[in-house]
């Protein structure tokens, strides 16, 4: 392999100083522009790369930022995730995406790896509700989908609790009294704050508690919302929910596949709502009802949280953005 050009080849080529190579990269604007119109010819002909990472090194800063997203296979990360690269970008930062995959110990491994690389900071959705050390080691850290609690982080989420009111409200406004809630595990805060509002949405329909049937799940895939499906299917008839809310449109969707397996009609056998609003949600055999959160605006908010960390006088912030209900074909007003 060819060895890498470096500082000193460059300035030997175009006939200057090293200080002079340095210059042109660092600090253009102090060298005579025909002495760097050669340097940077010597550098396109030799193919010179500059050491980003060792300069920044030096520095002591770097021009990344990395977000640890709880799943990569969730397309409402990618689309927070497009939304934090877009922002990284126009400030002159690039970005590293790391995928907890919702486990607490590849988690604190992907932290300890970015801390050893100096990131400039570090965007996360926690797996678990303790966080409390993960600033320890100086870098900033914003929390994306969850609300930091403690004032010891900003963070940007979305209200969930109105969320899941908002769902629940929806169905029981077109009818049902009977509803499943399909989400878990009911560690992940997300989940519980959307269940606290669904319960909250029959409290306020008069409704007791009991009309709503916990199916909790081991994760948020579209498997799980299968699985959901086929335990619904096989609860008895007399209380058998006319209605699901999920804690996000993977397990919708999965339902979805269920029901149209078991040869049951969306929704008049069963309604569907989501959350989320991912692309696929409009897409689905039957357009899904769905919570809309705004991801691009997460993403935004939380990189530009982060790039101010460094402020004087920063103080940290919580940023809340409302959900929004999109009525598709999965529900509609119930038939008596």
């Amino acid at each position: 392999m060819k060895p890498a050009v470096g500082i000193r080849e460059v300035a030997r080529h175009a006939g200057v100083s090293n200080a002079t190579v340095s210059n042109v990269l660092n600090r253009p604007d102090v060298v005579a522009p025909a002495t760097r119109e050669r340097v940077l010819a010597a550098i396109a002909e030799l193919g010179f790369v500059r050491n980003e990472s060792a300069r920044q090194l030096r520095a002591g800063r770097s021009r990344v930022l990395a977000y640890v997203v709880l799943d990569a296979a969730n397309p409402f990360f990618t689309d927070v995730a497009r939304g934090v690269e877009d922002a990284a970008r126009e400030a002159g930062f690039a970005l590293y995406l790391c995928n907890s995959a919702a486990d607490d110990g590849r988690e604190r491994e992907y932290l300890e790896l970015l801390h050893e690389q100096r990131v400039e900071g570090i965007l996360l959705t926690p797996v678990g509700a303790d966080f409390s050390d993960v600033p320890s080691r100086g870098t900033p850290v914003v929390l994306v989908d969850r609300e930091a609690r403690t004032g010891t982080h900003c963070s940007v989420a979305v209200d969930d609790v109105l969320g899941g009111e908002l769902a629940v409200t929806h169905l029981v406004e077109t009818g049902h009294t009977r509803i499943a809630m399909v989400g878990g595990p009911m560690s992940i805060q997300q989940v519980r704050d959307r269940h606290e509002g669904a319960l909250r949405a029959l409290e306020e329909a008069g409704l007791p508690p009991s009309a709503l049937t916990l199916l909790e799940t081991d994760g948020l895939r579209v498997a799980e919302g299968r699985s959901a499906g086929e335990r619904l299917v096989g609860l008895p008839s007399a209380r058998r929910p006319t209605a699901a809310f999920c804690a996000n449109d993977l397990l919708a969707l999965g339902l979805l596949q269920s029901m149209t397996q078991q040869g049951l009609n969306v929704p008049d056998d069963l309604a569907v709502v989501g959350y989320d609003d991912i692309e696929f949600a409009a897409a689905a055999a039957v357009p899904l009802t769905s919570v809309r959160q705004p991801r691009d605006q997460l993403g935004r908010t939380a990189a530009q949280l982060l790039l101010a960390e460094n402020e004087p006088d920063h103080e940290h912030r919580h940023v809340t953005f409302q959900p929004e209900l999109v009525v598709r074909a999965s529900t509609r007003i119930r038939r008596r």
